[in-house]
């Protein structure tokens, strides 16, 4: 590979052998890539220029990039000549390589003036630094003393005896000042100016414009593009100012002439029609000073005139002084605008809002001095509401309720006693009096106000709560309905003091008086027998026909009367009528309605109600995914007969829809009992006998229940109906397998292996077997096995972990690489090759093959992980770390990384690092489980319980999250909760967790419950933290 620069700063890369390339090829390839042609290429390795070697330094085929010293990924810069009658024929024949350096450069040479290069002139040799051919030796000139006038560079004037100092100045300078700045050679036209433009110069110029060209077009839409940006981008940073007032010019055309009369004349406000006054300072008079020191002076005690009565009052003849202190003062002024606001002066009155000052007044405290200020203002005001305005019933309220917040309270019934005079028809007045007054004086108020507003039903209610007893309290409801026959409120206080006979007797009036008020119909329908009840209804169907609420009653008594066929027949005698009637049947409102009559215990009404309204308004295509969603929503509110009744009704439509039935088997598992649960899975199974899951649940359920033999019935009848199904065969393993019955689980699997069983089936097999302690019969197994599956990890796995159990390292490591061989992004054969590798020879070779991993699987963090224990585990604490940053910037979002770098790192600095943890994955559980570890080491029992609690419902699958959280139940909390960690531990039946599968696939506790997993993970989880503890304190 060679590459070459070129002049557009760009780089060729050129995939070129050095030994067997010539120079010719080279400049053929840069030719192609950068458009320049052979002849006019010069080709520079650093300063040194590429020129063959052969003598007479043309043949270019013959020499190698080699011979000219060029090495693998060398950089060559490519130039071209300058072709402006400038350069000097070329020489016949170059001398040796290197003997131009023992040679004298020749007159007014300038290094690197063929590439543009340009030289400098020091004080020894003041002169040009660059020089054309046709100038003389510039050191001749200098030896000899003079030179002539007219040779050299420039088109300066001929000779002359007053130019002749002036041309000299402009030799020694090496150019002319004054000379024009010519368009096509620029300031070097004295370089060029007995050069001939010949054919040569003719063609470098068509050579460059094409470059030029070529160069333009390459960069021409990204410079469009980057010019046209920058125009935007500054004109939205300095807008001109008809922009920024573009939208007020368009909002002028809206003017009306009014307005635009309106708008005041400019004056002018500029600098120079200012004449600047003369300020002159006189000294301040003292008098003037003690005036201002008067004026600013607080008055911080009472006067004597003042004190005389006591410092309550303010007489009459003096001016009051409420300005005690700056904060009386601030407070005051506070007050008084807010009152401002409140006020407003309407044809000589004032009008306040007293029920939003009433507000206010309610939660005002007298707390000091200042505050008195406050209440004397508002008195006065609402002093002037009740004088302009005697009429209003609130400013009377409000002047009594603040004169009782002052603690005057005689005041404050005076004051309400006179707006009961002014307001006798107002029913708060009086209700406002009774309040104020004492309990000897309540009574006699409310009586007056009763008498006054006998149609008041407010004064009635509040008459009676006066009263001490139930017979007086309903005597004076009694004496309200005499003239307020038809107030649901005053039947309904009297009929709640009465007992049931009396009851019934008042309900018969009241629905005389009230007929249209269901809740009367109902509640007298509820006190009478069967019977009467129904006339009753049927009479309040009469009076109300539109009302649904009487049907729903009808069918409740229906069904507490045992009548349950007759509940649906009224539920649908309801929805016509009311449908004849006009009423719009709403489903949800009759789904609520069946929700109601379920927490009232009548589930065939919440039945009924379900099957003749769930259809109603619902489209044919949507009515399952509806009625889906309407159950499950009702099972989130804890309506589970309304639930049931909704799946019932479906599957009443969709026979064959497995899903339908599984969601109805999960509600019956969850809240029904075993024997709805199989007679469900029973019907299920009669109309979908191909559905595996139907079957396998049903089978399950018995097998729960500690029905064994019903369990294989079940499988039996699943097998005939789907004979090739391997669920079915595995099932039915796992039930004999579980149960102690190695020989008939044998006997099943090798039918399954007959009959073509998938890999899952062989591992199956070799699973048997090694719990039955057969190695050859498992090897076997393992071997036929891969033999069919190569590509099945968990049977190279198997094989590896039977090898290592029976010591032979070197076969279980031949094992683990056959598997990469067919599995090379399978982690767990990774993780196991490398715990073989780190106990037989070391770390060494166990970070080698953890390294090969990571380049072969990218992005896994378990990988990452295991680098990183291993390295802990050795006390490289440094490596490890180190290893952890590497790690959480290739797996930013993992969770395993981050939870194991919370507690990789001091304790100090674990609350900042669970901080960093949660904002690149807030809801991954082992953030979230380390984080719980976290307040539970610093004894915060609540949070961390929260934590715990959040993690396991995050992932109710992995095990070590069940042990954390049982293991801190255990240690902090109470035995109700231990048991509802263990409760839903069991329930969740978690299969995955590194320490929780490292307990549950041994062998020694294959056959263990969840409950007994559990608490063995809880001990190691023990003996982990004590290890670590042990460790910490010997490092």
């Amino acid at each position: 590979m060679v590459f070459v620069r070129t002049l557009d700063r760009k780089t060729l890369a050129l995939d070129l052998n050095i030994n067997s390339t010539s120079l010719h090829a080279l400049k053929l390839a840069v030719e192609a890539g950068s458009g320049i042609p052979v002849h006019l290429q010069r080709l520079f390795l650093s300063c040194r220029r590429l020129i063959p070697a052969a003598v007479g330094g043309d043949d270019d085929s013959s020499t190698t990039l080699a011979d000219l010293a060029v090495c693998p990924d060398s950089t060559l810069t490519l130039h071209i000549p300058l072709l402006g009658g400038t350069q000097n024929p070329p020489a016949p024949a170059r001398p040796a390589r290197y003997d131009f350096l023992n040679s004298k450069p020749p007159p007014n040479y300038v290094a690197g003036l063929g590439r543009g290069a340009t030289g400098f002139t020091t004080r020894s040799d003041i002169g040009p630094a660059r020089a054309a051919p046709d100038l003389p030796d510039r050191s001749a000139t200098t030896i000899g003393g003079a030179a002539a006038a007219g040779i050299g560079r420039g088109r300066g004037k001929g000779p002359g005896g007053e130019e002749e100092e002036e041309e000299e100045e402009a030799d020694d300078k090496g150019y002319d000042e004054n000379q024009k700045f010519d368009e096509f050679e620029g300031n070097d036209v004295g370089l060029f100016a007995s050069a001939e433009y010949d054919e040569d110069d003719k063609e470098a110029d068509a050579v460059w414009e094409s470059i030029d060209k070529r160069m333009d077009s390459r960069r021409k839409d990204r410079r469009e593009a980057r010019l046209k940006q920058e125009i935007e981008k500054y004109r939205a940073s300095n807008p001109k100012i008809t922009e920024q007032f573009a939208d007020l010019k368009r909002k002028l055309a809206d003017l009306t002439p009014e307005q635009w009369e309106s708008i005041p004349e400019i004056g002018d406000y500029s600098l120079r029609n200012k004449k600047k006054r003369f300020e002159s300072f006189v000294p301040v008079p003292d008098t003037l000073l003690e005036k201002a020191r008067q004026e600013q002076e607080h008055v911080t005690a009472l006067d004597p005139k003042s004190r005389a009565v006591g410092g309550t009052e303010t007489p009459w003849s003096q001016t009051p002084v409420t300005d005690l202190t700056a904060v009386g003062e601030g407070r005051g002024t506070v007050l008084s605008l807010k009152l401002d606001r409140l006020s407003d002066s309407v044809s000589g009155l004032t009008v306040v809002d007293p029920k939003g000052y009433l507000t206010d007044l309610k939660s005002m405290k007298i707390t000091s001095d200042a505050e008195i200020s406050d209440i004397k203002k508002a008195r006065l005001l609402l002093k002037s509401v009740t004088q302009t305005n005697p009429k209003h019933p609130p400013g009377w309220i409000a002047a009594a309720r603040l004169e009782e917040v002052a603690g005057k309270i005689q005041a404050a019934r005076q004051l309400i006693q006179k707006g009961c005079e002014e307001c006798p028809k107002n029913e708060d007045v009086w209700l406002e009096a009774c309040r104020l007054a004492s309990p000897d004086e309540a009574k006699a108020v409310i009586a007056k106000g009763v008498k006054a507003i006998p149609n008041s039903v407010k004064l009635w209610l509040q008459a009676a709560k006066l009263e001490q007893n139930d017979v007086d309290r309903s005597r004076v409801l009694r004496k309200g309905l005499e003239y307020i026959p038809d107030s649901v409120r005053l039947w309904k206080a009297v009929v709640e003091l009465a007992n049931e006979e009396d009851a019934r007797v008042l309900l018969h009036r009241a629905v005389e008086c009230c007929p249209l008020h269901v809740e009367m119909w109902l509640a007298l329908a509820r006190l009478e027998t069967y019977e009467q009840a129904k006339k009753v209804l049927n009479k309040a169907r009469e009076k109300l026909s539109k009302e649904p609420a009487i049907w729903i009653t009808a069918a409740k008594l229906e069904e507490a009367n045992g009548n349950i066929a007759s509940v649906g027949k009224v539920i649908e005698r309801g929805i016509r009528s009311l449908q004849r009637e006009g009423v719009e049947i709403d489903r949800e409102a009759w789904m609520k309605e069946a929700e109601a009559a379920e927490r009232a215990g009548s589930v065939a009404t919440c039945q009924a109600i379900i099957h003749h309204t769930i259809g109603i308004g619902v489209e044919e295509e949507d009515r399952k995914r509806t009625w889906v969603a309407d159950a499950e929503e009702c099972k989130k509110r804890g309506s589970i007969e309304t639930a049931r009744a909704i799946y019932a009704h479906a599957l009443t439509v969709f026979l064959t829809k497995k899903s339908i039935w599984l969601k109805a088997a999960q509600l019956e598992k969850s809240h029904g009992t075993r024997e709805s649960l199989d007679a469900l899975l029973r019907r299920a199974v009669t109309y979908r006998p191909q559905a595996e899951v139907l079957w396998l649940m049903g089978a399950k359920e018995k097998w729960l229940a500690g029905d064994v033999p019903a369990a294989r019935a079940i499988l039996q009848e699943a097998y005939a109906a789907i004979p090739n199904s391997e669920e079915i065969w595995l099932a039915a393993f796992k039930l004999e397998f579980e149960n102690n019955e190695p020989e008939r689980a044998r006997m099943l699997l090798a039918k399954a292996r007959e009959r073509g069983g998938t890999e899952r089936v062989w591992m199956k097999s070799a699973i048997v077997e090694r719990e039955l302690g057969n190695m050859a019969e498992e090897r076997r197994l393992l071997e036929e096995g891969l033999k069919l599956f190569p590509s099945f990890f968990k049977l190279w796995l198997m094989l590896g972990q039977m090898e290592e159990r029976l010591g032979r390292g070197e076969r279980a490591k031949e094992a683990y690489e056959n598997g990469l061989k067919h599995c090379p992004n399978c982690i767990p054969l990774w993780l196991s090759l490398a715990n073989l590798e780190e106990r037989m020879n070391g770390l060494s070779k166990a970070r080698a093959v953890l390294t090969m991993a990571r380049k072969k699987n990218p992005q896994s963090p378990e990988l990452w992980l295991a680098a990183i224990r291993a390295e802990s585990r050795h006390g490289n604490k440094k490596e490890a770390d180190t290893l952890m940053a590497k790690a959480l910037q290739e797996c930013p979002t993992s969770g395993i990384l981050w939870a194991a770098s919370i507690e990789m790192v001091p304790r100090p600095q674990r609350k900042s690092k669970s901080a960093d943890a949660l904002k690149r994955c807030d809801h991954d559980p082992h953030v979230i489980a380390a984080v719980a570890k976290l307040f539970w080491h610093d004894r915060k029992v609540d949070k961390a319980r929260n934590w715990f609690n959040r993690a396991v419902t995050l992932a109710p699958d992995n095990g070590d999250f069940w042990a954390l959280y049982y293991k801190f139940e255990l240690q902090h909390g109470t035995e109700e909760q231990q048991k509802d960690v263990l409760k839903r531990c069991i329930s969740a039946e978690p299969k995955h967790g590194e320490r929780w599968q490292a307990i549950s696939k041994a062998v020694e506790n294959s056959h263990l419950p969840i409950e007994a997993l559990l608490k063995k993970a809880v001990v190691a989880l023990g003996k982990e933290e004590n290890s670590i503890t042990t460790d910490g304190i010997k490092s």
